[in-house]
């Protein structure tokens, strides 16, 4: 189940990130962000199932930043 969810998250902020980078249009960089903080945040509880815990914390930190990074790109 999280593999499905992290290659279609992987896919969304590929396009995204593509579309910005072709079009120099950066409007949809906070949607970007979410969900690459998605995708870490998967891959973090993925690493946690497997039993790798000190990565998986890792990915959940950088989630939960990049989430906030957001957030601060949304509200301003």
């Amino acid at each position: 189940m999280l593999k499905k969810i992290r290659i279609t998250l992987g896919i969304i902020v590929i396009l995204l990130a593509g579309y910005g980078l072709v079009t120099k249009n950066f409007v949809a960089q906070p949607i970007m962000m979410l969900s690459l903080s998605a995708f870490i945040l998967a891959g973090g509880l993925d690493e946690l199932k497997r039993g790798i815990k000190r990565r998986g914390y890792i990915s959940i930190f950088l989630a939960v930043f990049v989430f906030a990074i957001a957030i601060k790109t949304f509200l301003s």
